[in-house]
């Protein structure tokens, strides 16, 4: 069948942010608090042992205000810490640059020129997206946008994926799906019978079963694409 549409997952694939630790630092350092990139690294690796990030699905906002109480209280902040949690949380997108790929930048437009519709299919919570699009102009841009608040799902669920696919009135043989992560992306675009590619800018995937490409614009080069 003709595809239709691609659709892509957002960060890593489409765009690019600031690192967390130099986010952390920058919103600590406006609160009077001076912590090292080390430190905050290693306080954000003992929040995380034992952290199930599908609690996303449950609490949504919520989470990451309990992610933030947890780095805070491993580098001994001890004020005001539940109120300094959900400014982080809140205010995360004011500290972190938003940058297109510039393989992406090149590629979104053309697939809209070529008629495609497009989507992104994301991790992300639906608070997190209404800030992230506006910083790149992308905020109308898409057909179909399904973040953890459309399902309370997350991928690598299948759900998620056909979710997308029910809103575009299409088959899965008609929908290409890109992203970075090799479990939440490829793997569950695959299970959800879309065909699906690894985008890999680093060449850091050695798996030669795996369908990869290295630059979005060799979407433009395939077969399934006219």
């Amino acid at each position: 069948m003709q595809v239709k549409a691609v659709l892509f997952d957002l960060g890593g694939t489409l765009i690019k942010v600031t690192e967390i630790p130099h986010v952390m630092k920058s919103v600590l350092k406006d609160h009077g608090i001076d912590r090292s990139l080390e430190e905050i690294s290693q306080a954000r690796a003992e929040a995380e042992r034992d952290l199930d990030f599908q609690d996303l699905t449950k609490l949504l906002d919520e989470f990451w205000v309990q992610w933030n109480l947890r780095i805070l209280r491993n580098l001994q902040v001890n004020t005001n810490t539940r109120s300094l949690a959900e400014f982080v949380a809140t205010h995360w997108w004011n500290y972190s640059s938003v940058a297109l790929y510039p393989d992406a930048e090149k590629v979104l437009p053309l697939l809209k020129a070529k008629g495609f519709r497009t989507g992104v299919i994301t991790n992300g919570l639906q608070s997190d997206v209404d800030q992230i699009l506006p910083k790149i102009g992308l905020q109308n841009f898409f057909d179909i946008i399904v973040v953890i608040d459309t399902l309370r799902k997350m991928k690598p669920d299948s759900q998620v994926f056909h979710h997308a696919l029910r809103k575009l009135k299409i088959q899965p043989s008609e929908a290409i799906f890109i992203g970075d992560e090799i479990e939440a992306d490829y793997k569950g675009a695959r299970n959800a019978q879309l065909t699906t590619y690894l985008i890999d800018r680093d060449g850091k995937v050695n798996d030669e079963s795996v369908n990869r490409i290295s630059d979005l614009q060799d979407l433009l080069n395939l077969k399934i694409i006219k």
